[in-house]
């Protein structure tokens, strides 16, 4: 039975349950030293890592110990569960670990010489006992404290983000501010669009598009106030992607432009646009103005940001560029992609949009509160939302 260094499982420092059983022929040149039960098995090949055990079980066969393992047979007086616990402690890591004592780079390691000649304190027979009596009292309760402090570590680092999808997740249930009858409902604000709408289609300025389907109550996710109202993202927006990238075609104005790797979270990194040419009409077509709101198709799927500066620039294909048909607060919806998004309801796994096609963004439907309310519900989320960050 040969044991190896990987063996032993240097977490709980126990050895392995199964048997590494070898022909006597074929062990490693390294199986020399013989483990008898009560043993310890110390690794002076990296000792930081605590490949170490008791020998605690008998064998099928005689027990062969790799040359990477001190094999230490305690004299009488010598408690062996109190040298293992001293085995382990910072004061003999510090020995065996020092720069004179592990040699190597990749495989630091003592030698036998420089291990035994390691001071180590020895209390009476009975005290050595007791004090291993004691530790193994203790440790249980260090091994639970761990694990609780871990999960208390996690709670809180996931908590700042907890708490503000919470919080986004009130305001688009309507809970996060009251409903204002004298505000209206989202049914006026619902009719005020769609008639902007087909002036603009009347007006030629827009293309009229085929009805969206008409919203199930399957596919509704929660319950919305009475004076709110269920819509599908193509309702309230006009939208179009940006233009592919085509080196080939020189036709137009060389132009700067942004892509998906230049859209962050309501924010953009403009260092080093590239460039492309644009005739007159794809100008108008793929150019993003003050106030419109962009979404990711590609990349990571459904990431948001509203374009708040005052010059115009042109969007590459892979980004949606959203534009308000009448008046809605782009910041709502921002808000509720970005919980759409870390929800798992857009670009999610198994649930809801996994892409973010022309088709499938103007199917999203999002719960429409009256355009007051809409401010009302952003001016509390900007008064909260920091909050969340100084938790971080």
């Amino acid at each position: 039975s040969y044991i190896d260094i990987g063996s032993i499982n240097n977490k709980k420092q126990l050895l392995n349950t199964e048997e590494n059983i070898i022909e006597a022929d074929k062990a490693p040149s390294r199986a020399r030293k013989v483990v008898k039960y009560g043993d310890i098995l110390y690794s002076t090949v990296r000792p930081y890592l605590h490949n170490m055990c008791i020998i605690h079980k008998k064998f099928l066969h005689m027990p062969i110990a790799s040359t990477g393992f001190a094999v230490l047979t305690c004299y009488t007086g010598v408690f062996n569960k109190y040298l293992f616990y001293y085995l382990m402690t910072p004061v003999f890591d510090s020995y065996v670990n020092s720069n004179e004592n592990a040699k190597g780079v990749a495989y630091p390691a003592i030698n036998d010489d420089r291990l035994y000649r390691a001071v180590i304190a020895i209390p009476p027979l009975a005290e050595q006992k007791r004090i291993v009596e004691k530790l193994e009292q203790i440790l249980p309760y260090i091994d639970q404290y761990e694990k609780a402090w871990n999960k208390l570590e996690e709670l809180n680092k996931r908590f700042p983000e907890d708490m503000k999808k919470s919080l986004l997740q009130y305001a688009i249930q309507g809970k996060l501010v009251e409903q204002r009858p004298e505000e209206g409902t989202a049914e006026e604000l619902y009719k005020q669009i769609q008639e902007e709408k087909q002036r603009l289609i009347a007006e030629k300025k827009i293309k009229k598009e085929k009805p969206l389907p008409e919203i199930t109550d399957e596919e509704k996710p929660f319950d919305i106030p009475d004076n709110w109202k269920w819509v599908r993202l193509g309702d309230i927006f006009q939208h179009n992607t940006g233009k592919a990238l085509n080196s080939t075609n020189r036709n137009g104005t060389r132009l700067k432009y942004i892509t998906t790797s230049n859209l962050y979270w309501n924010s953009f990194k403009l260092e080093n646009l590239r460039e492309m040419f644009f005739t007159d009409s794809e100008i108008e077509k793929y150019t993003v103005q003050n106030g419109d709101l962009l979404v990711c198709e590609g990349g990571d799927v459904g990431r948001a940001a509203i374009w708040k500066n005052d010059y115009d620039i042109r969007i590459q294909n892979h980004i949606h560029r959203l534009r308000a048909y009448y008046n809605v607060s782009t910041e709502f919806f921002y808000y509720l992609f970005y919980l759409y998004k870390h929800i798992g309801m857009i670009g999610g796994k198994g649930i809801g949009i996994k892409g973010l096609s022309s088709k499938a963004i103007n199917v999203i439907i999002f719960p429409l509160p009256p355009l007051a309310e809409q401010k009302r519900i952003v001016e509390k989320l900007e008064q909260l939302l920091p909050l969340c960050e100084r938790l971080k």
